[in-house]
C-alpha cells in the first residue's frame, strides 16, 4: 500500500518549508486587493493584483522580499491561516486548515502546474496590476474567493 501524501500525514505546523510552499496552487487570488466595508466587515474582491504579481505566471516576482517591498503583504503561516477568512475557499492552506482535502485540479494531485489555470481557478487573464488600476472601487468583482 502506498504511503499517504505529506498533506494527509502531517499537520500544517509539521510541514517542511518545501512542503509548505508546494501547497500553493498558484491561483494568485490572495494577491488581489480586497475592500472591507468599515461598518459590516464584509470583504469585496477586486480584480486588481499586487504590483509584484506576474499576471501570466500568477507568481510573485519578488517572493523572498515581498514583505519588505509590500508591508501590507500577508505572509501565510500555520499560525495565521485559520484567522484569514478572506483567503479563497479553494486555497490549499485554507482547505487543509479546515480538515478538507486538496481539489483534483491542485498541481500536487494533477502533477501539472498549469492545471489550476485550465480549471479556471487562477487570476490569469482576469486581473490587472495595481500600477494600471486607479481607484479600487472601479474594480470590484463578484468572483468567488
Amino acid at each position: 500500500m502506498a504511503e499517504q501524501p505529506f498533506w494527509k500525514r502531517k499537520r500544517l505546523d509539521e510541514l517542511t518549508t518545501q512542503e509548505w510552499e508546494s501547497l500553493c496552487d498558484g491561483c494568485a487570488k490572495c494577491c488581489l486587493h480586497k475592500l472591507e466595508d468599515a461598518d459590516t466587515g464584509e470583504i469585496t474582491q477586486t480584480n486588481v493584483a499586487c504590483r509584484l504579481l506576474d499576471l501570466n505566471e500568477c507568481r510573485c516576482t519578488r517572493y523572498p522580499e515581498r514583505k519588505r517591498l509590500v508591508p501590507d503583504c500577508m505572509v501565510l503561516s500555520p499560525e495565521n491561516i485559520g484567522e484569514l477568512a478572506w483567503m479563497p475557499s479553494t486555497c490549499a492552506y485554507r482547505l487543509l486548515a479546515e480538515g478538507k482535502d486538496l481539489e483534483d485540479w491542485h498541481p500536487l494531485i494533477s502533477g501539472d502546474p498549469d492545471s489550476v489555470h485550465r480549471a479556471g481557478i487562477s487570476v490569469r487573464g482576469r486581473a490587472i496590476s495595481e500600477r494600471d488600476a486607479g481607484d479600487l472601487q472601479h474594480h470590484m468583482t463578484d468572483w468567488e474567493i
